[in-house]
């Protein structure tokens, strides 16, 4: 065990002896001084793993010698004690970064549990941490060879984040690989659970759970109706559940997240088909029969989502909805602070539309770009660039902008990102869609195995070019390749950011609703 130093500086410090000895039995090697100034002196010397600093000594006082210290090592933790229960004081000191704030008169256990929970708070959540999600795992493992619901595998899937996200944090991540290990698995019975029933759901079975098209006439506009404010639908493209947990913390100290629900996407999991399935309340051959001049195919150049504004329009009128409503969708920093000083024209709208694209061109420039590649490696870095992003944004200047004006906000997305990390050997002819995680065509050549295969696109509501159009699904962390230049195909897509197939990741998507706080 790791031998700390710790400075302790108090005026009365002779009076202090039994702590001392009790810390020291304890394995902690203690530093007295009986002044600031002293503290000072040794400090600028030695190096300390903590301070205990007496607030109230004669010349100069705990806070200035703080001062001094934090100036010297910035990053060294000061436990500040005294005998004043005062708020300014306890104030002044929590505003000069102290780390914690100890009230005389003191008791050892009182002591040794402040110490630990800085010097050995790492350690003691990473050792809890890892012993918990042991305990989890097999509970989860025997899970995935049951006959779940959608429900269940929904709270599957957010256990599943959770742990990911709690190792995250841990010292050493001893335990990554196996939670990445058991989210591999449950991907795969993930996927065989959907082969089995999304055709059913798609055709109205009553064990579905909600799905993209119905969100607005579901959820939305329910809540516009209940809300006497204005509702503010944010759809950030591709966020993944995982991303949205290292936002929430961001974000609820301005709101109160009413329910987080999670809403499984159409297939195949892109912009194209199920954003359109969204903001239109029909499925792809709906949309490509009764308004063909918007449905754009795969094998078009145009623009996938030009028509959104419209779509919404019409989904309005199909539900007989008439309230005053706007759509917006930012592509740039630039777009996003001209809608943040436009911001007072949205208050009169009963529903504003929000749809933020950084995610979506983050996943690609991660592709595209070694750079930002050599940023997010992983997952936990994807996360980290998404949060760092969102911080600095004019999204959460929107945001707060929406809670200063009490708006009620709706906080989504269209669709989740894989890493992808195999490649799947596929051949189609020079109209084969380019998307990597699924494929349609008229003479795609493969092994039908680890693929989830469509062979009556219309049972599924997918358009198809002509009557021998197959539709295939990458499962897992699967990526299709093509058999010319292979390898140069596999080593510059590997480990990329994907979506369009089926994975817990890519289907099972969050839909936040959240009131402004002291609302």
């Amino acid at each position: 065990m790791q031998r700390y130093d710790i400075l302790w500086a108090d005026d009365e410090i002779d009076l202090l002896k039994p702590h001392i000895l009790f810390l020291e039995d304890r394995g902690y090697n203690i530093t007295p001084v009986n002044s600031g100034t002293d503290a000072i002196e040794v400090f600028q010397e030695r190096t300390f793993d903590l301070v205990f600093l007496d607030e109230n000594m004669p010349g100069i006082s705990g806070l200035e010698t703080l001062t001094e210290l934090k100036n010297i090592r910035p990053t060294v933790p000061v436990i500040m004690i005294t005998k004043s229960e005062e708020e300014h004081i306890m104030e002044e000191a929590i505003g000069s970064r102290i780390t914690d704030y100890l009230i005389k008169p003191l008791n050892p256990n009182q002591i040794l549990l402040s110490v630990k929970k800085v010097l050995d708070n790492k350690r003691l959540v990473s050792e809890k941490t890892n012993m918990s999600y042991q305990r989890d795992f097999r509970t989860l493992g025997m899970a995935f060879g049951e006959r779940l619901s959608p429900q269940e595998w929904t709270d599957i899937y957010k256990k599943l984040v959770y742990w990911e996200l709690e190792i995250d944090e841990t010292e050493n991540k001893s335990m990554a690989d196996v939670i990445n290990m058991q989210k591999d698995e449950a991907n795969s019975n993930f996927a065989k659970f959907i082969m089995e029933n999304y055709e059913d759901w798609i055709n109205g079975d009553e064990d579905a759970p909600l799905m993209s098209h119905q969100l607005f006439r579901e959820r939305v506009f329910p809540l516009m109706k209940e809300s006497d404010k204005p509702v503010f639908f944010l759809l950030i493209d591709n966020l993944r559940y995982d991303q949205w947990k290292v936002l929430e913390p961001l974000i609820s100290e301005y709101f109160t997240v009413d329910q987080e629900e999670m809403f499984y996407s159409i297939l195949p999991t892109t912009t194209a088909y199920a954003r359109n399935a969204i903001f239109s309340g029909m499925l792809p051959t709906e949309i490509a029969k009764k308004y063909p001049n918007m449905w754009v195919g795969d094998d078009e150049d145009e623009g996938k989502n030009l028509h959104e504004a419209d779509f919404l329009d019409i989904q309005f009128q199909q539900n007989r909805m008439t309230d005053k409503h706007s759509y917006h969708k930012i592509t740039n920093p630039a777009a996003g602070k001209d809608l943040l000083a436009k911001f007072n024209n949205l208050e009169n709208n009963k529903l504003n539309v929000i749809v933020y694209n950084f995610v979506d061109m983050l996943s690609h420039a991660r592709t595209d770009s070694n750079m930002v590649r050599e940023l997010a490696p992983d997952e936990s870095a994807y996360r980290s660039i998404t949060k760092s992003w969102f911080m600095h944004s004019p999204l959460f200047e929107t945001l707060k902008m929406i809670a200063e004006k009490k708006g009620r906000l709706i906080i989504t997305t269209d669709h989740g990102t894989i890493r992808v990390k195999r490649p799947f050997k596929i051949i189609g002819d020079r109209n084969t869609n380019t998307n990597l995680r699924y494929k349609h065509g008229k003479n795609l050549g493969y092994t039908d195995k680890d693929v989830f295969t469509v062979r009556k696109p219309e049972r599924f509501f997918l358009p198809k070019a002509n009557v021998s159009t197959t539709f295939v699904f990458a499962i897992g962390d699967y990526f299709f390749a093509y058999p010319n230049n292979y390898n140069y195909y596999v080593n510059f897509y590997k480990d990329t950011f994907q979506h369009g197939g089926i994975s817990l990741e890519e289907v099972i998507i969050p839909f936040i609703t959240l009131s402004p706080k002291n609302g």
